[in-house]
């Protein structure tokens, strides 16, 4: 086994365009792991529906979840690291999608807080398997707040994002998806996590490989040996790859691994 950490992205990675694992894919990471090489699985998801997925790999381990804000411990729910924000750094944006009727939901470590919860959103929530939490004000909760997510349809999100950037925030603007804005500690991401638990398992860049898709993986893809970006990736990312490997719709994962480690 040339590598003694995978690092592994879980949507347009891992899964399919039908959010399903291929026994491929299964085949190939369950061999890494019984080879040598520790699974990570690196998401912009919670624990909540990330554990799941580790589970259907018939493996046990670390999941780095809410793009890097909370690393978890699937055995005993154990929080090993989290980035967290204050509430009135959250404010402005959460005003800023009030105003525009842009859905959003504020991320505890393992629940998810929502103000409005109609058909169109609750078939989004459906898809990722997650049930959220209404409240009537997300800006008063009482919560460990690791990330504040917003939905909507690609346009509307391009203009959510070219005007979030413009504002002056302490706090990361992520675009983990086409419809899909992730707003975070500036401190947490994938490749920052991804550091620091390499760091306590005495693992070196070079011993981990990880592979990604969107430009929330792209600072997991540059800080590994070897960074790998799936054929379903956006241009720029896979300028930052060291290779590239098939879509999530090709079992690239599969290829990926069969390729590089064996």
């Amino acid at each position: 086994m040339n590598y003694k950490l995978i690092a592994l992205d879980v949507d347009g990675t891992l899964l399919n365009d039908e959010y399903m694992l291929t026994e491929k894919t299964k085949y190939a990471v369950k061999r890494a792991n019984d080879a040598g090489a520790q699974i990570v699985l690196c998401t912009g998801r919670g624990p909540q529906n990330t554990l799941p997925i580790l589970a259907e790999l018939g493996l046990e381990g670390i999941v780095i979840t809410h793009n890097g804000a909370a690393t978890v411990q699937s055995k005993d729910l154990k929080i090993l690291h989290e980035v967290t924000f204050l509430s009135e750094d959250i404010k402005p944006f959460i005003e800023y999608c009030r105003a525009k009727q842009a859905h959003f939901a504020i991320n505890a470590p393992f629940e998810i807080y929502v103000e409005e919860f109609n058909d169109e959103i609750k078939a989004m929530y459906n898809k990722f398997k997650l049930e959220p939490i209404v409240t009537k004000d997300a800006i008063a909760l009482d919560i460990d707040r690791v990330k504040l997510s917003v939905f909507s349809e690609r346009t509307a999100m391009d203009q959510i994002e070219a005007d979030w950037r413009a504002m002056a925030s302490p706090l990361s603007i992520i675009r983990s998806g086409h419809h899909f804005i992730d707003i975070m500690h500036a401190e947490a991401s994938k490749g920052h996590a991804l550091r620091r638990l390499a760091e306590d398992k005495g693992i070196k860049q070079e011993e981990i490989m990880a592979i990604g898709n969107y430009y929330n993986d792209s600072e997991m893809i540059l800080y590994a040996g070897l960074g790998i970006a799936m054929a379903n990736s956006p241009e720029p990312l896979k300028l930052q790859a060291n290779e590239l490997t098939g879509s999530n719709n090709e079992d690239g994962v599969y290829q990926a691994i069969m390729k590089y480690c064996f």
